[in-house]
């Protein structure tokens, strides 16, 4: 939990290892309810190695000053990723990124 959006992050630490290790961050949305997509790997436990890149979209709500989490998404794999995007693109050809669209917020 934080009471600031951009120190909101998907890293956790667990026996004094970066178990989960955030790559990127993207905030969608800002204000009382923010979305953020972040990029991620996850550590073998058994090799200590960090996987392949992951993607989580949360939402968070500001409560008391404070966000917390409400709900996520987690994209598992690069093929899928990909499938998510190609049905967005399929539906929203006409959207540009940073463009004027009505965000649904």
């Amino acid at each position: 939990m934080s009471d600031n959006i951009d120190d909101l992050s998907v890293e956790f630490v667990q026996d004094d290892r970066l178990v989960v290790k955030q790559v990127d961050k993207k905030i969608l949305t800002r204000g009382n309810w923010t979305t953020i997509m972040f990029k991620y790997v996850e550590m073998d436990k058994k090799s200590g190695e960090y996987g392949q890149p992951k993607v989580s979209i949360r939402r968070y709500q500001k409560r008391s000053g404070v966000y917390r989490m409400q709900s996520k998404f987690n994209i598992s794999s690069g093929k899928q990723a990909h499938m998510i995007s190609g049905a967005l693109m399929s539906w929203f050809p006409e959207a540009t990124a940073g463009g004027k669209e009505e965000d649904g917020e």
